[in-house]
């Protein structure tokens, strides 16, 4: 709730919806709304919290890459690839969850990788670099 001059509320802000006269029965729904509001974040929160423990149940995640023989690899592997190879795995993550702290990874091995999911949940993820088979 807050307080404007009376000629800017009556002729700019009610009129085009973007306030409402603070009457009994609007501050009852924005108390509602309020508490709507906090049930729908401890929702996301506990589904959130629900994600992070699936993804500590997941050993690691392959992600096939080119590379030469000594295991640096041609291009890199970022975020997208991460968060795609979460995605198979039947995790949701987006690739902004993913945190890169040295960016992108240019090499073969095991890597560990940061995932940001929101409301302060951070987690881990064992990510595994592997040489893709060429065919012939």
């Amino acid at each position: 709730m807050v307080e404007v001059r009376n000629g800017y509320g009556r002729n700019y802000l009610v009129p085009r919806g973007l306030a409402v006269v603070p009457s009994e029965h609007n501050l009852r729904l924005l108390e509602r709304h309020k508490i709507r509001v906090q049930q729908a974040r401890e929702a996301k929160i506990a589904d959130l919290r629900n994600l992070s423990e699936q993804i500590q149940r997941v050993e690691a995640v392959k992600i096939e890459a080119n590379a030469n023989d000594e295991g640096h690899l041609y291009g890199s592997v970022g975020a997208p690839e991460i968060a795609r190879g979460l995605r198979a795995k039947g995790l949701m993550i987006e690739p902004e969850m993913v945190k890169m702290e040295g960016g992108s990874i240019r090499e073969l091995g095991l890597w560990e990788v940061s995932l940001h999911l929101g409301f302060e949940i951070e987690t881990k993820v064992k990510i595994a670099i592997i040489k893709s088979q060429e065919k012939k």
